[in-house]
């Protein structure tokens, strides 16, 4: 196993740049409100997921596999890649309109994450301030069709530009729809369970403490950040004041992120990738 290559993107790539954005929670959490619009992305999710009851767990294993994904070895992902096809290769649904039965790696399904993930990675950090020209959205795009084969898609078949990603929405906005699944999931994204340290003082009868009410400003600038057609499925008015409220507040938070010690912002996978480009003669 090469344990000294630069992975599937490397420095000088516009993934590193645009996954080097601690503002990129936000955008994971942006994803998640969008994805629950698809129906059968949905029942997937809640007819074969324990998010309600390891929310925190999810969310680790789930950063955990895109950060291998972006800066681990070509080996490591392309070995996560393949234990994910392997777990969503056993998985299958009921659709809740049609009763129909179907997998969970379906190219349909895969490809509505695929792009509400990466859609949501590169238009968060850009509205927050990172500096990214359309030619390099259009490279992100490009490069992400790499972590789509991970999991199993043909990268001829997903997006590749900004274009692209805008005619995808398009063409599927018509399948989607606020379901009662999607109401759960988003309330439950907008206020999820506490880790057990964190949720202390209120079990002790003290008062909401600061990791709720800053989760709740994450929680809300996420949903303002989604389109203006995704904010209306969920009740909202896509008001442009929204969209420059919600470009204010990530800019805000984008600033209080890089604020934060070192040992918060760069993970250890991402600065064992870090590591290798320097031993390798690449600035990282």
């Amino acid at each position: 196993m090469d344990t000294d290559d630069l992975g599937l993107f490397g420095p000088g790539s516009v993934t590193w740049k645009v996954h080097a954005e601690p503002i990129l929670i936000v955008a994971g959490l942006r994803s998640l409100y969008l994805q629950a619009l698809h129906p059968r992305a949905m029942a997937g999710v809640a007819q074969n997921s324990n998010y309600r009851t390891d929310a925190w767990g999810r969310l680790a294993r789930t950063a955990g596999y895109v950060a291998t994904a972006i800066y681990g070895t070509t080996a490591e992902a392309e070995a996560a890649g393949r234990r994910l096809r392997t777990l969503h290769g056993r998985m299958r649904a009921t659709d809740p309109f049609t009763g129909e039965r179907f997998r969970i790696d379906d190219p349909e399904l895969l490809r509505w994450v695929h792009v509400a993930e990466v859609e949501s990675f590169v238009s968060t950090a850009r509205r927050a301030g990172l500096a990214l020209t359309d030619a390099e959205v259009d490279a992100y795009y490009t490069e992400q069709r790499r972590t789509a084969a991970l999991v199993g898609l043909d990268p001829a078949d997903v997006p590749g530009t900004a274009a692209e990603v805008a005619d995808y929405y398009r063409r599927i906005r018509p399948d989607l729809r606020m379901t009662k699944e999607a109401a759960e999931t988003a309330l439950f994204l907008t206020a999820p369970p506490i880790p057990w340290k964190l949720s202390l003082p209120v079990r002790l009868g003290l008062h909401l403490g600061p990791p709720r009410w800053a989760y709740l400003g994450i929680a809300g600038t996420a949903l303002a950040l989604l389109p203006a057609w995704a904010r209306r499925l969920y009740g909202g008015l896509g008001l442009p004041t929204t969209a420059l409220s919600a470009d204010l507040s990530v800019r805000a938070l984008r600033l209080a992120l890089a604020a934060l010690p070192r040992r918060y912002r760069v993970g250890p996978i991402q600065q064992a990738a870090k590591d290798r480009a320097a031993r390798l003669g690449h600035a990282a």
